[in-house]
């Protein structure tokens, strides 16, 4: 009877058990939510299961991920906080507007170098040739490589090599200082010793009357042009003024407009003080103050043959006249004398060089024959002489419309000017020494 005994005992422990773990379930059901408890299924306690953990609210952890619930509309301050975050900074003075630029300069030339230099590195490889480590370059001037030489023929022929050698040195020797007709300080500051050794040694020009030429205001030099290739009276008429008034005046002279067609030369005048010809940029040179020269004669007057020589050219329509009418402004009659025989003109080709805008092909003593060493001017003595000015403020600016009072003026100019130039020829008495 041992056996219904233990199976007795071993009943009422099952039966202990079983009551046990019921009531531990009950009472987590009770303690869950009524959500989760109608929705969980009971699940047989497994043996060696572990026994069930209370988890966090379902509902609290949705909420962390849902939209608020209310208007969608940001609140004004929450507003002005994103238009203060957003809006960049204003400048408060000249100076920081000023420093803000040069940095936005500094990191576009930046991003364009970097640019140019990875396709140059691009090129390089696709040829075949190895590329080499490039220096950063807001490093300054110590960090930049020096420009290639032409190591080889297909070098030159080669459109990167033109890109390296003539873009960025072109680009590294420009300045911000120029002005609206392209005059550019520093680069005519680089020339400026061969002008005055031009001047002072070459030319050796002697100055007559700059003390008719004002201090200050506006003022028209009028003056005859020289024959040659190269017309050099401009240039120095310009040196000749800065080295020996009182005032160092700047003069600007206005050029014809075929220099402008030729390859470099236009470039290169506008930024050694010329201005293209034209009545609109003579108009804005004098409505600035400044000191302008014009060569009523133009094209005619540079295309003078040797046999010519000293004499006046029409002086086409009048338009200088019309300006100083127009503008009130006093004219100063000027005779150049010597620059006639720097490169005496023996005869002009024409009918060749229209097509390419070019009114003629000179042919010198020495040009074509020695190529570009015809064109180096001979070392004539030069004479300037600057007479009184003329004034036409008794007319008004009215009678800048008037055609027969604009000839007559005209014609008293050029009269006056070739009586300067005829009385600097009975006194001179050699081309070389004066």
């Amino acid at each position: 009877m041992a056996t219904e005994d233990d199976q007795q005992r071993t009943g009422a422990g099952n039966g202990a058990a079983a009551s046990a773990s019921a009531g531990a379930t009950a009472s987590a059901s009770a303690s869950a939510p009524a959500g989760a408890s109608t929705g969980a299924q009971a699940q047989p306690d497994l043996p060696g299961s572990r026994p069930l953990v209370p988890s966090i609210d379902v509902d609290d952890e949705e909420t962390r991920y849902l939209a608020p619930i209310g208007p969608t509309e940001p609140s004004e301050a929450r507003r002005a906080q994103s238009s203060a975050a957003q809006a960049p900074a204003m400048p408060e003075t000249a100076e920081e507007l000023e420093r803000q630029i040069r940095e936005l300069e500094a990191r576009l030339k930046g991003m364009l170098a970097g640019a140019g230099d990875r396709a140059l590195d691009a090129g390089g490889a696709a040829a075949g040739e190895p590329s080499t480590e490039r220096s950063p370059r807001g490093g300054g001037a110590a960090s930049e490589l020096p420009l290639p030489e032409p190591g080889a023929a297909r070098d030159v022929l080669s459109t990167d090599f033109y890109l390296r050698q003539w873009g960025r040195a072109g680009m590294r020797s420009r300045v911000e200082e120029v002005d609206e007709f392209g005059f550019d300080p520093k680069y005519e500051a680089r020339y400026r010793p061969l002008f005055d050794f031009l001047h002072k040694h070459y030319f050796r020009i002697d100055l007559e009357g700059i003390e008719h030429i004002p201090g200050e205001g506006r003022c028209l030099v009028v003056s005859n042009h020289s024959g040659g290739p190269i017309p050099y009276d401009g240039l120095m008429l310009r040196t000749a003024v800065r080295r020996e008034h009182p005032g160092q005046r700047e003069l600007r002279w206005l050029a014809e407009d075929f220099v402008y067609y030729l390859p470099f030369a236009g470039t290169i005048m506008n930024r050694l003080g010329a201005v293209r010809a034209c009545p609109e940029n003579a108009e804005r040179l004098l409505a600035g103050e400044r000191l302008v020269a014009v060569f009523p004669e133009g094209v005619q007057g540079i295309g003078k043959l040797y046999k010519d020589r000293y004499r006046l050219q029409r002086f086409g329509r009048g338009g200088f006249i019309r300006l100083c009418l127009r503008t009130r402004t006093p004219l100063v009659p000027c005779a150049i004398v010597g620059a006639e025989e720097t490169n005496p003109l023996l005869y002009r080709i024409e009918h060749v060089t229209r097509a390419l805008g070019i009114p003629y092909l000179p042919v010198t003593a020495t040009f074509p024959a020695l190529g570009p060493l015809g064109l180096v001017p001979a070392p004539t003595k030069w004479k300037i002489r600057l007479a009184e000015p003329m004034r036409f403020d008794a007319y008004g600016p009215e009678a800048a419309d008037d055609q027969i009072l604009v000839r007559r003026l005209a014609e008293r100019v050029r009269t006056t000017i070739q009586g300067l130039i005829d009385d600097t020829l009975a006194t001179r008495k050699s081309i070389w020494f004066g």
